[in-house]
């Protein structure tokens, strides 16, 4: 467990939230690989996030699309946010620019980081830390998922995850606009997140209980080194049973 993580959540909700979106160029081949894996992971082709204070005050929004030369949008991905290499190659910056900016950011807040689906964003993020050769700041910080939250709605029967328009329905009665756009997905987080607080859906135990089940989460390799060594002792025992006989 990242204990430098445990103790920076475990005594403060932090004095700043980050809400975060991003758009990709695809889906992760696998879930546990490390990020030095690169064809497993997809890259960032828009990363956005808004900086409230604990009064629900905006204090900074930032949304940028990054260059893609070079990389593979997968058909399904182009499909759902239409973000072609040409519109990047015209309005994108460079990876490491806007990866430098986000880390800046960290460190000047120390926020709560808060996504829907934040597992893709973390790692997704993570991946482009490493690319960039930036030491990646957000294994320090508490995170929040608004997805995982929707199972534990007080007033509600449900028995899966909703996705974020769903959620944003079903808390204003009002369509999403603009969706799969990483700002306006990161500002629609924003608004439920803080809706969920104000009903009470959202306390400070569940989001505690979110970054205890988190830390297994945090470093994708840790389930297959998890498994290495229950599988070494089952090769031992097999070869004293074998030199047994």
């Amino acid at each position: 467990m990242n204990t430098t993580a445990n103790s920076n959540w475990a005594n403060t909700l932090n004095d700043y939230f980050l809400f975060i979106d991003t758009e990709a160029s695809g889906l992760p081949l696998k879930w546990n690989l490390p990020y030095s894996a690169d064809e497993n992971w997809p890259h960032a082709l828009q990363v956005s996030w808004l900086i409230y204070d604990k009064h629900h005050k905006l204090i900074k929004q930032q949304d940028y699309y990054i260059q893609s030369e070079g990389i593979t949008i997968t058909p399904a991905a182009l499909a759902i946010h239409h973000l072609t290499p040409e519109f990047l190659k015209l309005s994108g910056k460079t990876r490491t620019e806007v990866i430098q900016l986000l880390a800046a950011d960290v460190q000047q807040y120390n926020p709560m980081l808060i996504g829907h689906f934040i597992r893709l964003d973390y790692h997704l993020l993570g991946a482009t830390f490493y690319r960039s050769g930036i030491a990646n700041p957000l294994g320090n910080l508490p995170v929040f998922c608004t997805m995982v939250a929707t199972t534990q709605l007080v007033h509600s029967s449900l028995t899966r995850h909703l996705r974020l328009e769903e959620l944003y329905y079903m808390l204003f009665n009002t369509d999403l606009q603009n969706q799969h756009n990483a700002l306006y997905d990161a500002q629609a987080t924003a608004a439920c997140f803080f809706e969920l607080r104000t009903r009470g859906e959202i306390s400070d135990k569940s989001i505690r209980q979110q970054n205890l089940d988190f830390e297994q989460q945090r470093d994708p390799a840790q389930k297959q080194k998890g498994c290495l060594l229950p599988a070494l002792m089952l090769i031992l025992l097999m070869a004293i049973i074998i030199y047994s006989l």
